[in-house]
């Protein structure tokens, strides 16, 4: 199944599996797909040993088919995008039970002797998005018309895909000709389409960034979802890829406030924000000298309003740009669009 494939030729409703995750950003597939797209989620499931939960009723593959489930989406982004042994007798029962399989993990379904065998005899199919389309050209930096925004981030899992999501849909709120471009998992599965960008092989990661946001009308904004961060010990060259071939006006920069390793790499401190703003435009005025920050997406869904409120402040302050959290509607994500916009 190609990345741009619709989202109504795969098997919705789905089962989102959880796998055996204790850590919730592990599961940003599952979350962002009950976030912005909860009419496409039954239930949730997952090995014993999982500790975290979206909410959604806990069903089994019999009960969820019952239920009109047609597909399981593993719900799982894990570090190497792997599939881990103890799911395989998970993902078994799912197709025995009547479900699809989708999965937008760097592993392909198949290339698990149980899960094809198991496809095969119960007549179910094995679907992996994270798949580029062929002959992805080089990236040639030359500019192209349209205005593109790019959300980069301090870490990875703390809010780039919220962020362009949100900011797509408040531009076309204010009757702003837009597009979300989705880069991963995901994003795809939300939207429907997009470009996978760490499945693409490093020399064409900006040539599929141009892909995903060709030339358009003068007037009109392509919100790309940004992935991993330039200072990233792993991602920093999907990221910098990503920017080159982007080419945007504006970056919005995402951070989760209280992080201070990059996930998954304890021994790696965080940059500033100061640093991720001044690193991110250097890089993207090689192709884009005129791009600016458009301000700043703090993750403060672990805050209360009132300390959510007032770190905005802060921040906003101390950089002298809009901070706000698109999650918690207000003035403060009001001046955020306004200064995209410009």
């Amino acid at each position: 199944m190609s990345a741009a494939a619709s989202v109504t030729q795969l098997p919705t409703p789905y089962l989102l599996f959880l796998g055996d995750a204790t850590e919730a950003a592990y599961a940003k597939t599952a979350f962002g797909l009950r976030d912005w797209a909860p009419e496409h989620c039954i239930g949730e499931w997952g090995c014993d040993t999982a500790t975290i939960s979206t909410g959604l009723p806990r069903l089994t593959p019999k009960e969820a088919r019952a239920r009109g489930a047609r597909g399981l989406v593993i719900g799982i982004a894990n570090t190497g995008g792997v599939i881990g042994p103890s799911w395989v007798p998970f993902l078994v029962e799912a197709l025995e039970s009547g479900l699809d399989i989708v999965s937008g993990l760097h592993v392909k379904l198949a290339s698990v002797p149980a899960l094809k065998a198991a496809a095969e005899r119960a007549g179910r199919r094995l679907i992996d998005i994270r798949t580029p389309p062929p002959n992805i050209p080089c990236g040639t930096g030359s500019r192209r018309a349209g205005k593109r925004l790019l959300t980069v981030g301090t870490d990875c899992a703390l809010g780039k895909k919220y962020t362009a999501l949100a900011i797509a849909r408040a531009f076309k709120a204010r009757g702003v000709n837009a597009d979300f471009r989705a880069t991963g998992q995901t994003g795809i599965l939300i939207s429907g389409g997009g470009m996978p960008m760490d499945a693409v092989v490093a020399d064409f990661e900006a040539g599929a960034a141009e892909l995903l946001s060709p030339a358009a009308d003068p007037a009109h904004w392509d919100v790309i979802e940004g992935q991993g961060s330039l200072f990233h010990p792993a991602y920093a060259a999907v990221s910098m890829g990503l920017l080159h071939g982007s080419q945007p006006d504006v970056v919005v920069v995402c951070h989760q406030p209280g992080r201070e390793c990059v996930l998954g790499h304890e021994d790696f401190p965080l940059p500033s924000l100061a640093e991720t703003i001044d690193l991110n435009l250097r890089i993207g005025r090689r192709t884009n000298p005129a791009i600016r920050c458009g301000g700043v997406s703090l993750n403060t869904a672990h805050m209360d309003l009132g300390a959510a409120r007032e770190l905005m402040a802060h921040e906003g302050a101390r950089l002298g740009l809009p901070v706000a959290d698109p999650m918690r509607p207000g003035a403060e994500f009001e001046r955020l669009i306004d200064y995209c916009l410009g």
